[in-house]
């Protein structure tokens, strides 16, 4: 087959060139958007799961759908080490652009919010003093977040987070009611965001509830995002949306390789579709690493169980390096054994959670003394609390690999 033709599409983030198995979820989101255009009370929406079943994609997918509707939108990928106000200031300067046509002079007030949001970010640089010492440092600001309009004074510049949050949504938020539109926050690994900014993030989307505002935070992240929010606001629970986002069942993980492949003409056999879904599991970043491995292969149309078995090993090498061995590589060698522990575990279980006493056992230590390990894998994402004392990997077939590939 020809590889410029090739039409799979393995990548973080990147849309596959046929969305299958997300149709619900792109409808109900419809539904949220027209609900609030109707003036409608709506929650926010998190979406969950796993590496590699499509959040991110999805995220876009939702984020387009408000894009056609004219509202203003913004999205941001949230960092452990990194405060909201800098990346989240930038993504509403991009949302109030985008409706700033009809209100210029309301839009011209509300990016001076964002902007005194974003400014209290900036870490004040001591000024040196004169040649003979004797003028005090002064203090000032080296960044700035590029928006043409002067700071607000007393909005959203109080210093406390939840508070400005509150301010600057709400004022963003009512710049899209005056424009007939709405704003759509898209916040990618919503896990990672620092505690503080989580409990401003609530109490806003709880006051934007409140008052009917048509403003909306689209969040994706692990799942033990949920978890994160109800840690911080009891009422994150009833505040959000949440949907769940797993592995394609067999006919819309078909549909994914299938749908592609015929635009150019080409096929699959049944056989090689029933071993690409055995080699895949349904995970929709694995079912496109695989189809193009398979395709590559493929000298003819329809392609067969004998093509995908020769393609199998490429394709498995290329996650062994790109998609597991990166995240492998992240940790440290007392992680490294923990998740080996894990993987081992895992076999007896079909790679499900394991009980953090068992990885105790296995590896001869008291549970307590291995908690750094664990701590520090929950922060780096790659493990997940399904719930408590028990573990699970954050990667579909992680655990596979480290027992194929990690050494003992």
């Amino acid at each position: 087959m020809d590889p410029v033709r090739n039409p799979y599409a393995p990548g973080a983030g990147q849309r596959p060139p046929e969305l299958a198995g997300r149709d619900r979820e792109t409808e109900a989101f419809d539904v949220i958007l027209e609900r609030l255009a109707r003036g409608r009370p709506e929650r926010s929406v998190v979406l969950t799961g796993l590496r590699g079943v499509g959040k991110t994609v999805l995220l876009g997918a939702l984020r387009s759908a408000a894009v056609r509707r004219g509202w203003g939108t913004g999205k941001l990928e949230a960092r452990p080490d990194q405060p909201l106000r800098r990346p989240l200031a930038a993504a509403l300067h991009q949302a109030v652009r985008e409706l700033s046509g009809r209100h210029p002079d309301e839009a011209a007030e509300v990016l001076g919010v964002v902007k005194a949001f974003a400014l209290r970010a900036a870490e004040p640089q001591p000024v040196g003093a004169g040649a003979r010492g004797r003028s005090a440092p002064r203090l000032r600001d080296r960044w700035q977040p590029g928006i043409d309009v002067p700071a607000a004074v007393g909005r959203a510049d109080s210093g406390d987070v939840e508070i400005d949050l509150v301010e600057l949504l709400t004022d963003v938020a009512g710049l899209a009611q005056s424009a007939g539109r709405g704003i759509a926050v898209c916040i990618d690994e919503m896990q990672d965001l620092m505690p503080e900014d989580v409990s401003a993030l609530c109490a806003a989307c709880h006051e934007l509830s409140q008052q009917g505002l048509p403003l909306l935070v689209v969040g994706a992240g692990l799942p033990h995002l949920p978890a994160v929010l109800s840690a911080s606001k009891s009422y994150s629970e009833r505040l959000f949306r949440y949907v769940s986002i797993g592995a394609l069942d067999r006919d819309q993980a078909d549909r994914a390789l299938r749908a592609p492949a015929q635009e150019e003409d080409a096929d699959f056999a049944p056989e090689a579709l029933e071993a690409l879904h055995v080699a895949t599991d349904g995970y929709p970043y694995f079912v496109q690493a695989y189809g193009k491995a398979v395709w590559d292969v493929a000298t003819a149309s329809p392609i067969t169980a004998e093509d995908v078995a020769v393609a199998a090993p490429q394709a498995e090498a290329e996650l062994a390096v790109g998609f597991f061995g990166s995240r492998y590589e992240r940790a440290t060698p007392a992680e490294r054994e923990y998740m080996r522990a894990m993987a081992d575990l895992g076999a007896e279980n079909g790679d499900g959670a394991v009980a953090t006493s068992d990885v105790a056992s296995r590896l001869g230590r008291k549970p307590q003394s291995l908690s750094p390990a664990r701590d520090a894998l929950l922060k780096k994402g790659l493990v997940w609390s399904a719930e408590r004392g028990r573990i699970a990997f954050t990667v579909p077939h992680f655990g596979r690999y480290l027992r194929q590939h990690a050494p003992d």
